[in-house]
C-alpha cells in the first residue's frame, strides 16, 4: 500500500455504501493504520444519492478532503458519472455491472465490472450486493487480511444481526472469486 489511499464509494441510499466505507475504515484501524471515513448523503435516505470518502494511511491524516480518488466503487450509473473524472490515471474503478450496462469511458488504469446485484440475488439476498463489491475490491487491491474483514463484519452486525454473518461472508467470497476468475475488465 502507498503511504495514503483515497477511496470514494458511491451509490443510491440503501445500497450499503456507508457500511462498505465503514468496513474499510475499521479494518484499517484494526490493522494499525490511520483511517478517516466521511459520509455524504443526498436529501433522501433510501433511493437518494449517498457517497463516502475513506482515507487509509500509514501516517496521521491531515485533511478529510481529496481532489482525486485512487479507488472508486460505483454502485449505480449516476455515481459513476459523477465521480469517473475524479479518479487518478493509475487508479482502480469497480462498478456494479448489474445496474451499469454502458459505463462509458473511464480513464483509470484498472476498471472492473462486478455484477454485484446478480451475484447477491444468486446467493438469495439482494442486500449483500455491497459485500460482493467489497470482496471484489479487497481482492483487486490486496487491502486487509480476510480475518480482519471478518472480525469487523462481526462487530458491525452485532448480536442482533449475527444470523446474517454466513450470507455476508459468502458474498465477500463470491466477490473475491469474481476477481480471481477474471471479472470483466478494461482499461
Amino acid at each position: 500500500m502507498n503511504d495514503s489511499v483515497n477511496i470514494k464509494v458511491a451509490g443510491f441510499g440503501g445500497q450499503g455504501v456507508m457500511m462498505f466505507g465503514q468496513m474499510l475504515a475499521y479494518a484499517a484501524t484494526e490493522e494499525e493504520l490511520f483511517a478517516l471515513w466521511v459520509p455524504s448523503y443526498g436529501p433522501e435516505t433510501r433511493g437518494g444519492t449517498a457517497n463516502c470518502s475513506v482515507i487509509v494511511a500509514k501516517k496521521p491524516i491531515n485533511s478529510p478532503v481529496f481532489q482525486k480518488a485512487d479507488r472508486l466503487v460505483a454502485f449505480n450509473l449516476p455515481s459513476l458519472e459523477k465521480f469517473r473524472d475524479k479518479v487518478e490515471k493509475n487508479g482502480i474503478v469497480l462498478y456494479n455491472s448489474s445496474l451499469i450496462k454502458e459505463p462509458g469511458a473511464i480513464s483509470a488504469s484498472t476498471v472492473l465490472a462486478v455484477p454485484a446485484n446478480d451475484v447477491a440475488l444468486s446467493l438469495g439476498n439482494i442486500q449483500v450486493a455491497n459485500m460482493v463489491m467489497l470482496g471484489a475490491f479487497l481482492e483487486v487491491t490486496g487491502m486487509f487480511l480476510p480475518a480482519t474483514v471478518e472480525h469487523i463484519l462481526q462487530k458491525l452486525l452485532g448480536e442482533r444481526k449475527a444470523h446474517l454473518m454466513p450470507i455476508n461472508l459468502a458474498a465477500i467470497a463470491a466477490g473475491r472469486d469474481l476477481v480471481k476468475n477474471g471479472a470483466s475488465s478494461h482499461a
